[in-house]
This record gives C-alpha cells, sequence and structure tokens, in this order.
C-alpha cells in the first residue's frame, strides 16, 4: 500500500521558520522525483520545490526560491522541505507529491499557518 505522510505543519509567526516532513512507504521512493505542492483557500495547488533522482536536480517556485530548501534521504524514504522567513502569504496546505512515469502518489497534507 503506497503512502506518503506529511508532518511538521504549524502556527508559526511572520519572519520564522518551519520543516516539513514527508515519509514514504509502498513504492521504491529512491526511483520517484519528489515534490512539494502547496494550497491556500480560493487558489490553485501550486508546485513550489522538486527534487530529482538523477543528480539530485532541484527546482524551486520563484514564489519561495532563497527561502525554502528541499533535500530528499534515500535511506529514510524521506523528503524535506526546510522553509525560512515564512510571511502569511506562504500560508496553505502542503502536500507531498512522488512521479516516476505514469505512476504519481499524493500526501494528505499538511497544513502551515503564519500568523501573528
Amino acid at each position: 500500500q503506497v503512502q506518503l505522510v506529511e508532518s511538521g505543519g504549524a502556527l508559526v509567526e511572520p519572519g520564522g521558520s518551519l520543516t516539513l516532513s514527508c515519509t514514504a512507504s509502498g513504492f521504491t521512493f529512491s526511483t520517484h522525483t519528489m515534490d512539494w505542492y502547496r494550497q491556500s483557500p480560493g487558489k490553485e495547488r501550486e508546485l513550489i520545490a522538486e527534487i530529482h533522482t538523477v543528480g539530485n536536480l532541484i527546482t524551486y517556485a520563484d514564489s519561495v526560491k532563497g527561502r525554502f530548501t528541499i533535500s530528499r534521504d534515500n535511506t529514510k524514504n524521506t523528503v524535506y522541505l526546510q522553509m525560512n522567513k515564512l510571511t502569511p502569504e506562504d500560508t496553505a496546505v502542503y502536500y507531498c507529491h512522488a512521479w516516476y512515469s505514469h505512476y504519481d502518489y499524493w500526501g494528505q497534507g499538511t497544513q502551515v499557518t503564519v500568523s501573528s
């Protein structure tokens, strides 16, 4: 059974930091590209960070570039999202996504709220 389980979402003050984790099971983690998406109320789901398997090629959305860092640990089947300098505009449900060829999987999401 494929599972992606996110954790680490919380309420944090503007300017703060947070690290999200997503642990995978039920598929070969190391062969899958891993993404973080987010979705705010009334907005479309947005791809914000992606880390590939080959050479750990990484891309970021402009909205998070320089503030967020994606990384993966294939020994732990886990992908991380380190988020710094958070603003209220980062408030969203954050989703983990895995894909390879025509296979793709989603986590259930974790809520991040940035507010004073």
